[in-house]
């Protein structure tokens, strides 16, 4: 990985270009306040941006820790050139039309091949901003302001990195960093260098593609080793993850469900928009990771307190009961007319009496709760006053004190949480946050547990072409694996049937071979309980040849289990409800190999119709171990042949309270 250090914490800048936007790279420099050299080179104008001008990069008094080149794509490749020949420290690369283009991809070889070791940002990317440095290789206004610590903030759209530092929510930012078309530095190894920054607290990633996954699985290595979390806004659809169609599982394991299982392996929290972005990682800045989802709220609204908890509830997070000794604190300074619960509303005879609201916040903390929230909306403070609300503020500084426990404080909507305050509260260790429904989002997603170190992922080609395998074949595949099969002959003539149904035991399954989906079309007959019932299905069935199989009975439930090679993500595993409930509930739960057996188990616990697995109503329970089994094995032949897999589902498996059998297989090899 080439040393962004110089690139990202210059003590020279050289600017090259005359245009607007150089203009723009020297002025924001100036603005927030850079303390080094900066170089404008032009070849024909005696002053670019108030500053005079260079003619050439060898007129510079020395190699430039970092260039903006805000010229042209063909001489932005020279210039590049140049300046590794003369030992620069790096270069944002402003140009568009590299491999974003029809016509660029020679010209982005070309590009790679001049930078060699030196690091460039790119291209088609608007660069870094560094306020902890007071660096702007940035050619366009921004809200950053200098900061002594905060949080990094890095995307591959120069767009939203412009929205976010626009923010108001009193979030510190230490960097704004742009990918762009990552020709040479990508999101992860980027990242890698900002998060080792000691004075940087948090990284919040705009991911539109992974792209280098080791670089990612290294970037999480580094997130726990140094206790910074990871939050990423993903969006849009891997060009690489052109997935097959032919089965349940390429369906149910689409790009989001790869996307969502890496962000998962990799113990990168995920958000679904920019306001969810900031949020997390202002909760990431004040407090870290949180130690579960156990909240408790406070308001002097019912309205608030109802409204918290039909949120919080749609995002998985729990409120606790109230214990007896907060119980008897909150009487001490509450009427009778208090409901003492958890949402609190604690009505407002105690507002603008700090002591009593400060011990009523405090009593609604401890070591059961991991966060607690106190609703609070300001006033417009251009026509209205607010000292009654900084005497509530002071209290919820004094009860986090007190208790030394995380507090937050929520304004319902955005505007009634205003910037300065937020400041005050980071300041003061306290969370700020906006909107009920974001606010629960970032609760989620900040509590996220952090995966145990995992194998490498398994890569996985990408197919030119692909051919599918009979279902005796892929069984007879698998059992070979040691997955439990029934007894079954293949490839058999509709006139020798009987006789194999017969040898095997009544009852049987008939199956027409090389029929996809074959229920729908009515090539699956089943509890087919003698000679007569098998010969009048045979004959029913538009097939040239048939599979008879042994009838499995005692089903407790049936899943499905598939693995879809996705070269964008790697092998996703898809666990779901199978048989005919498959496309009815969409019920299932997406994994990357290598996974394990803790990791399976908690997928098989998250899906909808797990209750039918452990005994429903008092049923009879499959055999879970089975069940786990069977998808270990059938990672163990993914793997042995990650060569070739393209699809392979079984669907169902039938899951009874002694075995996990597969009653139906699909197997589709592919080719590179």
């Amino acid at each position: 990985m080439s040393d962004l250090e110089r690139l990202l914490r210059p003590r020279s800048i050289a600017v090259v270009g005359g245009g607007a936007w150089c203009d723009s790279v020297i002025e924001q420099n100036q603005k927030i306040g850079f303390k080094g050299d900066i170089w404008p080179v032009h070849p024909t104008k005696g002053i670019v941006g108030g500053l005079p001008a260079f003619k050439t990069l060898a007129d510079l008094p020395e190699a430039p820790d970092a260039t903006f080149i805000g010229v042209n794509r063909t001489a932005t490749i020279g210039l590049v050139g140049e300046l590794n020949q003369m030992g620069a420290g790096g270069a944002v690369c402003f140009a568009s039309g590299f491999k974003e283009t029809a016509d660029g991809a020679v010209l982005n070889d070309q590009l790679l091949a001049a930078a060699g070791d030196m690091p460039i940002l790119g291209p088609n990317c608007y660069g870094v901003l560094n306020a902890v440095d007071q660096v702007a290789l940035w050619p366009d206004q921004h809200g950053l302001v200098p900061v002594e610590t905060g949080v990094a903030i890095l995307t591959q759209s120069s767009n939203i990195a412009i929205n976010l530092t626009m923010q108001q929510r009193g979030l510190p930012i230490a960097y704004t960093i742009t990918a762009g078309n990552q020709a040479q530095q990508g999101l992860a190894s980027i990242a890698q260098t900002v998060i080792r920054d000691d004075r940087v607290t948090a990284l919040g990633l705009y991911i539109e593609s992974f792209g280098d996954l080791a670089a990612f699985e290294e970037l999480s290595r580094l997130s726990r080793a140094l206790g910074k979390p990871i939050v990423a806004l993903k969006v849009g659809r891997s060009e690489e993850s052109q997935l097959a169609t032919i089965s349940h599982t390429a369906s149910l394991a689409g790009s989001s469900a790869g996307s969502d299982a890496v962000l998962a392996r990799l113990g990168i929290a995920r958000v679904g928009s920019p306001a969810a972005l900031l949020e997390t990682l202002k909760l990431f800045h004040c407090h870290k990771r949180l130690s579960g989802a156990r909240i408790a709220s406070l308001s002097c609204s019912g309205g608030e307190a109802s409204v918290i908890a039909d949120t919080a509830a749609q995002y998985g997070l729990t409120f606790p009961p109230l214990t007896s000794e907060s119980t008897n604190t909150l009487s001490q300074h509450l009427s009778s007319l208090v409901n003492l619960a958890n949402p609190l509303d604690y009505h407002t005879q105690i507002w603008r009496d700090k002591a009593a609201m400060t011990a009523v916040f405090a009593a609604m903390t401890g070591e059961d709760i991991d966060l607690t929230l106190v609703v609070l909306d300001f006033p417009r403070l251009d026509s209205c006053t607010a000292d009654d609300w900084m005497i509530a503020i002071e209290a919820i500084e004094d009860a986090a004190i007190q208790t030394g426990r995380p507090f937050g404080v929520v304004g319902s909507i955005v505007e009634n949480l205003p910037e300065a305050i937020a400041k005050r509260l980071l300041g003061a260790g306290i969370v700020p946050l906006c909107d009920f429904g974001t606010t629960c989002e970032a609760i989620s997603a900040a509590c996220m547990p952090i995966n145990r170190d995992h194998q490498p992922l398994l890569r996985a080609p990408s197919f030119a072409a692909t051919t599918s395998v009979t279902e005796g074949d892929a069984k007879l595949t698998l059992a070979a694996y040691g997955m439990d099969v029934p007894k079954i002959r293949a490839g058999i003539a509709q006139a020798d049937v009987v006789d194999c149904a017969e040898k095997i035991g009544f009852p049987v399954v008939l199956k027409g071979e090389g029929v996809a989906h074959k229920t729908e079309a009515g090539a699956v007959k089943l509890h087919l309980a003698n000679a007569a019932q098998v010969r009048a299905a045979a004959q029913e069935m538009q097939a040239e040849t048939f599979l008879v199989e042994e009838m499995i009975t005692g089903t407790v439930a049936e899943l499905l289990i598939g693995v879809v090679a996705d070269p964008a993500h790697g092998f996703v595993l898809t666990l779901a409800a199978g048989g005919t409930l498959t496309e009815i509930l969409e019920d299932g739960q997406s994994l990357l190999l290598p996974t394990t057996d803790a990791d399976i188990r908690h997928a098989l616990r998250q899906l909808r119709i797990n209750p039918l697995l452990i005994g429903f109503r008092g049923g009879e329970p499959a055999n879970i171990d089975a069940i786990v089994d069977a998808v270990v094995r059938l990672q163990n032949f993914v793997t042995d042949h990650a060569d070739e897999v393209a699809e392979i589902e079984i669907n169902p498996l039938i899951c009874t309270k002694d075995r996990a059998i597969i009653a139906d297989a699909l197997l589709v090899k592919g080719t590179t």
